[in-house]
């Protein structure tokens, strides 16, 4: 896995081939938690480097990235994005870019930052600002589990997607789920931001043509917060899905048909 110095930190990031010969970039940006790229894309790789060669910056807080251990800024880590985006780039080239979650905040970061790089964004289940009550209130309740490895689990799920979609599910894959989410000084630091961020000053400086996709049931960012996103994004187009926060999990065949018909 290649790696780039930015600031204190070694980038690692990922390159997956298109399937299909492209040459057009797609930077997947994580969300929240140390998994990094591969906990949040890795069952979607297939879909989209069939159409696009793919890279996966791993930013810091993830178990691939060394850092100083410093609290992180939204800036900071859409610098390690822009970083790597110019690393992998053909001269004059533009990529196309996605984030989920934690990770649409920095990919609309990133655009605001560096306009010239991006061709168009995708910002998912995301949030411009974090001072919501409601936000507040349920990501404080998860941060406080951190001494809790199993209820830290079980309370991520929870926040992590809609009651009808856990109903559904087998307690085997239940209980896998819970496990997916372990409250590591990586994933401590990514919720810290969570709970700091603000970057509403930087939505009108983007460019790109966007897509913001919320979610109608999401019980980690409330849907309003993403409809905020939308309305500063001076021309972006929006889209709400009838699903909890990971989207992909949900509804997967609309998450796709959304994302992949705006980035054709």
């Amino acid at each position: 896995m290649p790696s780039i110095t930015v600031a204190a930190a070694q980038v690692a990031y990922r390159v997956v081939p298109s399937t299909s010969g492209s040459a057009q970039r797609l930077v997947l940006v994580h969300g929240t938690g140390s998994g990094g790229a591969e906990f949040v894309w890795g069952q979607l790789l297939d879909h989209f480097a069939a159409t696009h060669t793919l890279v996966l910056p791993e930013l810091s807080g993830t178990l691939a990235t060394t850092d100083d251990g410093a609290p992180l800024s939204v800036e900071t880590l859409a610098r390690q994005v822009i970083a790597v985006i110019e690393a992998e780039r053909a001269e004059g080239e533009t990529v196309d870019l996605v984030g989920f979650s934690l990770g649409g905040a920095i990919v609309a970061a990133a655009a605001a930052l560096r306009p010239d790089l991006i061709n168009r964004l995708v910002s998912m289940a995301s949030f411009a600002r974090s001072d919501h009550g409601g936000f507040q209130q349920a990501v404080r309740l998860w941060q406080s589990l951190a001494d809790d490895t199993e209820r830290f689990g079980q309370m991520a799920a929870t926040l992590a997607f809609s009651p009808t979609f856990l109903g559904s599910i087998d307690a085997p894959t239940l209980g896998f789920i819970n496990a997916g989410m372990v409250p590591d000084e990586g994933t401590l630091r990514h919720i810290d931001l969570d709970l700091r961020l603000d970057i509403r000053d930087l939505l009108p400086r983007i460019t790109a043509p966007t897509l913001v996709v919320g979610n109608a049931k999401d019980a980690l960012v409330p849907v309003d917060l993403t409809r905020e996103v939308a309305q500063g994004i001076a021309g972006s187009a929006y889209v709400e899905l009838d699903s909890g926060h990971v989207t992909f999990a949900e509804q997967p065949e609309r998450a796709l048909k959304e994302v992949s018909a705006f980035l054709a």
